[in-house]
């Protein structure tokens, strides 16, 4: 085996992230692409996106652009606050801890 085909770790942020309420959904893709639901709308937006450090540069493939940034494990993506899926600060209702 050659250091070519040693496998990478994925990145960090790579995964799913949701908004408290589940309504959105953004899967970031190990490659550098990623896939947005909104409610029952799959796909509603895809693209590509590269993270230097904390920060997240979106284009999507209407060529629209966005930035996030990661803080503290949630995700500050435009007007929306996405965090991991499965993450213990949401709760069943929708509404998130801070404890």
């Amino acid at each position: 085996m050659t250091s070519n085909d040693t496998p990478h770790d994925p990145h960090p942020y790579v995964g799913m992230w949701v908004t408290a309420d589940g309504f959105i959904r953004q899967e970031l893709l190990p490659g550098g692409r990623y896939d947005e639901a909104r409610g029952k709308r799959r796909s509603a937006y895809t693209g590509r996106y590269t993270v230097t450090g904390a920060h997240i540069d979106y284009v999507d493939d209407t060529g629209f652009t966005a930035t996030g940034d990661v803080r503290d494990g949630v995700l500050f993506h435009e007007h929306l606050v996405l965090y991991r899926e499965g993450d213990q600060r949401v709760r069943r209702d929708g509404t998130v801890s801070y404890d």
